[in-house]
């Protein structure tokens, strides 16, 4: 079947499913494959439940003269195909975001500020990859008047597949760092696919976000002859301009337009590193018309929920929980920032892995043991298999499970401490013991 006749289906049926548990009245069933699992098994059970058809990719599962099943040569080309129909029926904006660090609190932030005065098609939570990016895209109705779409990549061309079909019309990059070596292979490799967003954006005369004090996107930039810029960063050279003034513990900071007034913003978020995506969001706030009130309006009421940066006050300790994701680039200004905040409690840490570093895990893992070294004032916790094999002096544990453990058994009270790493270690459980 083409695409255009499958989306003419989907005009009648605007519900896509791709979890044969969920399956709604009318909805159209995409069976999807995957390292442990072939959706095209499930194709008949979701007929049955209440979808109007099943997209297969295998004959087999196919039932002769059943018009309810549709046949395509690949059932995740024709998902995204599908997705890619659907957003050309509309015309708006779409913001592209990646980066190595931030990228699902910039999303956030950004749509945050354009929310303020527009319909705002996001991303929810992070689903960024091959699946959760057409079901994102898919979500786009005509009531919405401006889409931002997060983008997550772990291997080369990543990034290339998803803006084939994001087709965004202006993006940014938060940053590039130490992340997902195993399948990049190199740094070097993580900025070539991260700035694949730029390649596209160049290629089709789309307008770039770009961080003036990030030496490595500005040499991406640079690069690549980007013409098509609005930047921001934390000198007095870029169209939004900001600095830190405080993090006790939550950000302070204040910003201008070039050659304007500063205005000050007390945030909800704990970190010095948030000022480069709360100037992200103002920058493309500004530029679709957002008034300056009403950015800083944004930013002042956002307060984050999903284990990012996120500050909380338990019965008994100060809580800084960032475990939803770790890499060298971010654990790094985790640790800066847990030292310059100013507390009266005591300091303790709890760190996780980090996940997916390939044969530079050893060496970046006890990079992050020696800066420890440098905490003085801080009890340190680390947890899982390469935590265990630095040379260091910190308590190790092997699992989340000796940690909560030794929680029940400690019960730590009057506290400030860090929760960090990899989402695997399963360190959000840990804040509703502490």
């Amino acid at each position: 079947m083409e695409i255009s006749e499958l989306y003419q289906l989907y005009t009648q049926h605007p519900v896509v499913t791709t979890d044969s548990r969920n399956c709604p009245e009318g909805s159209i069933f995409v069976a999807l494959k995957g390292e442990s699992f072939d959706g095209n098994k499930f194709a008949a059970s979701a007929l049955q439940q209440g979808c109007s058809y099943a997209v297969v990719d295998e004959p087999e599962y196919t039932e002769p003269g059943n018009g309810r099943y549709i046949l395509v040569a690949d059932a995740l080309v024709a998902f995204k195909q599908l997705a890619r129909e659907h957003r050309r029926q509309f015309n708006i904006p779409v913001i592209g975001i990646t980066g190595t660090n931030g990228k699902t609190t910039t999303k956030e932030l950004v749509s945050a500020v354009l929310a303020e005065r527009f319909c705002v098609l996001h991303t929810e939570g992070n689903f960024n990859n091959d699946v959760g990016v057409p079901k994102t895209l898919l979500r786009i109705a005509p009531q919405h008047d401006i889409a931002v779409v997060e983008m997550g990549a772990s291997h080369p061309g990543d990034i290339t597949r998803l803006v084939e079909y994001v087709e965004p019309t202006c993006g940014l990059i938060t940053n590039v760092g130490r992340a997902h070596l195993q399948g990049f292979g190199s740094f070097e490799g993580v900025m070539r696919t991260k700035g694949e967003l730029y390649d596209y954006l160049k290629r089709h005369d789309g307008l770039v976000f770009l961080n003036e004090s990030n030496d490595f996107l500005m040499q991406m930039a640079a690069d690549r002859e980007l013409e098509r810029i609005v930047s921001y960063g934390q000198s007095d050279l870029v169209n939004v301009q900001g600095e830190v003034v405080g993090c006790e513990p939550f950000l302070r900071f204040r910003w201008r337009e070039q050659g304007g007034e500063w205005k000050e913003v007390q945030t909800r978020l704990i970190g010095a590193y948030n000022i480069d995506n709360m100037l992200a969001a103002i920058a493309v706030g500004l530029h679709f018309g957002i008034t300056p009130a009403q950015a800083c309006h944004a930013i002042e009421n956002y307060v984050p929920s999903n284990n990012r940066s996120q500050f909380e006050q338990t019965a008994h300790n100060q809580l800084i929980v960032d475990a939803y994701n770790a890499n060298p680039t971010s654990m790094a200004a985790a640790l800066d920032n847990f030292a310059q905040i100013k507390v009266s409690s005591p300091k303790m840490a709890i760190l996780g892995d980090m996940r997916e570093l390939g044969e530079a895990s050893a060496e970046e893992h006890q990079k992050i043991a020696d800066r420890l070294g440098e905490l003085t004032d801080t009890e340190v916790w680390l947890v899982g298999e390469e935590f265990g094999r630095t040379q260091c002096s910190f308590r190790k544990f092997r699992n989340v499970e000796e940690v909560k453990a030794e929680i029940a058994r400690r019960q730590p009270r009057g506290r400030c401490i860090l929760i960090k790493g990899s989402n695997g270690i399963n360190l959000a459980q840990l804040p509703g013991l502490l």
